[in-house]
């Protein structure tokens, strides 16, 4: 949690008023006992005035109307400080998870990420306000009871000191035992958030393979391994408050004891074992909300070290602080790779090794191999989603990693194997590469990726609404329009990453042909499994196992590079291979 206290910067007068506001709240407490003993000993045994009373009687009650306002005080100050903090974490978390690489992303892994910026971030909320409510008032009042008891009668606090002692210890026990489990419980949370995700998105699939049950019982399994965690935690943090009522009512019954044989031998008064029992049920309330403040820390602690652990996590993959001056002229290949080898886990087989290729602006190339041959790899590391191993990757001359991010990456228009489109309209999402698009250029881009066809049939055109992930529409339609976002922005690189697999051949041919004519001058990468969709291409890169293992034209492959051949003649026939 003290890490995280940088984000309670703009808060600091209510982190200083809000405790404050708890402690005269907690002075004002500590008087009350005081005035009754003085009802009890002066008002009734001693004057036996009822104005005495009275009066006295007015002023418990202005004492309590005084600790009333400095507590809604304090409540006010604790949720605004709470809740600040909360979202300048949530703010912080999501722009340090958007500047993690795809490295980091694949490690911490997506529902362990929604929990710590949902879940987590919560439990830190609720620590925090709950921490400035009672954190200081909690102790200040056990330790105020303790000097007001010392004050009445020196030897009697032995049995105060003695019961906070054992309560001290327990919630020590309880404790240090608890964090670890609770950091269990975070993981499990974890663990059911990714079951949900795939269930979820996977519904289609769980219906079409009939395994509705077996999904369920994956479920039931997860819920129950989390809900016997959480009773172990529960059961040991359960021991708080019985633990913690049992030795304070000992303690009252040892006072109200050992008062009444000093009142007999006149050393104290009535009024004296009412205020001193009243001290330590004060100590008593006290510890329960120290008890549960403990619990509620625990928490808080595990989940604060989640979320320090994303914060934690830099980049491996570094950005330039400063933009780059680049000739567009300089005589220098659009792309070029030069030995590059790239391994996920810096261990292990590579899964890319020594490939070396050149790309000039404005050509089509195509990108085909088995699958799990680094096809996709290999365009992660041109806009730099990953960073090369070994080797180096250059855009028009210069080394991807001396550029910033956005200088990179706003010379390509990128559509990923998963079509992915955002809520909104269709008009929203064209506009992502470049936000000032005008109807125009959506309209040339859709009608360049075959999606105008469909689009305009919808009832409001391009205002028509895409929901969440794109479901509302095909398969087929999802990829169009998410080439058609990408060609908008007429990017220098345009990257189809497997992108025309839900296109029938007819779509397919027809989207090529477009790309040829209206995209002059934009180097187009394509991946691919379909050896029609690049025979024509003006380079095509053969992989194989990581290794490149031919470049060329179609004719030229065809006759000197095995691996292509067989690609071919298991998908054309000998004329339309020839054709």
């Amino acid at each position: 949690m003290w890490k995280l206290r940088r984000f309670l910067t703009d808060y600091k007068k209510e982190v200083i008023i809000g405790p404050l506001c708890k402690l005269f709240e907690a002075i004002l407490e500590l008087l009350v006992p005081l005035v009754m003993a003085n009802i009890i000993d002066v008002g009734i045994n001693e004057l036996h005035d009822a104005g005495y009373v009275l009066r006295m009687g007015g002023l418990m009650v202005l004492l309590a109307a005084m600790g009333l306002g400095s507590a809604l005080f304090c409540q006010y100050f604790a949720s605004k400080a709470s809740q600040g903090a909360g979202t300048k974490i949530r703010s912080a978390l999501f722009s340090h998870i958007n500047a993690l690489s795809y490295a980091e992303l694949d490690r911490l892994g997506t529902p362990s990420l929604i929990t710590r910026i949902t879940n987590d971030t919560n439990q830190v909320q609720l620590n925090i306000a709950m921490c400035i409510r009672l954190l200081t008032r909690a102790p200040f009042i056990v330790v105020g009871s303790l000097v007001m008891a010392m004050s009445i009668n020196l030897p009697m606090t032995v049995i105060f000191f003695a019961a906070a002692l054992l309560i001290g210890l327990t919630l020590w026990f309880v404790m240090s035992r608890s964090v670890p489990i609770y950091t269990a419980v975070q993981r499990k949370l974890d663990k059911i958030g990714l079951l949900s995700r795939e269930n979820l998105s996977g519904n289609r699939v769980i219906r079409a393979f009939s395994k509705q049950q077996s999904e369920k019982e994956r479920i039931d399994a997860a819920t129950e391994d989390l809900t016997r965690t959480s009773i172990r935690v529960s059961r040991l943090s359960a021991l708080l408050s019985p633990v913690t009522y049992a030795v304070t009512n000992i303690a009252i019954i040892a006072i109200i004891w050992f008062g009444a044989v000093n009142v007999n031998l006149g050393n104290m008064k009535t009024g004296d074992i009412v205020a001193l029992v009243s001290y330590m049920t004060q100590i008593l309330l006290a510890m329960i909300v120290v008890a549960n403040l403990v619990i509620l820390m625990t928490k808080g602690s595990a989940c604060a070290k989640r979320i320090n652990e994303v914060f934690e996590t830099q980049p491996s993959v570094a950005e330039k602080a400063d933009n780059i001056s680049v000739k567009e002229n300089n005589g220098a290949s659009q792309i070029e790779f030069k030995n590059v080898s790239f391994n996920y886990t810096n261990n292990g087989d590579e899964e890319l090794s020594d490939i070396s290729f050149t790309v000039e602006k404005g050509q089509t190339v195509g990108i085909i191999g088995g699958t799990g041959s680094g096809k996709s790899t290999l365009i992660n590391l041109i806009p730099r989603f990953y960073d090369v191993t070994r080797g180096v990757v250059l855009i028009n001359g210069v080394d991807v990693r001396d550029y910033p991010f956005h200088q990179l990456r706003q010379r390509f228009g990128i559509v990923p194997q998963q079509s992915v489109l955002f809520s909104g309209t269709i008009r929203e999402n064209m506009r992502w590469l470049k936000p000032d698009a005008t109807d125009e250029e959506i309209i040339k881009g859709l009608q360049t990726a075959q999606a105008y066809e469909f689009v305009s049939k919808l009832p409001k055109g391009l205002d028509s609404r895409v929901e969440q992930g794109g479901r509302n529409f095909s398969g087929g339609q999802r990829q169009r329009l998410c080439i058609a976002r990408a060609v908008v922005g007429n990017p220098e690189i345009l990257i189809l990453d497997d992108s025309f697999s839900a296109l029938d051949f007819a779509t397919d041919a027809a989207l090529r042909q477009a790309l040829r004519e209206n995209t002059h001058g934009m180097t187009v990468l394509i991946v691919t499994q379909r050896c029609s969709t690049i025979k024509n291409a003006d380079l095509i890169l053969v992989l194989s196992d990581g290794r490149l293992a031919g470049a060329g034209r179609h004719e030229e492959l065809f006759d000197t590079c095995e691996t292509y051949r067989d690609i071919c003649l298991s998908q054309l026939s000998d004329a339309e291979v020839k054709k």
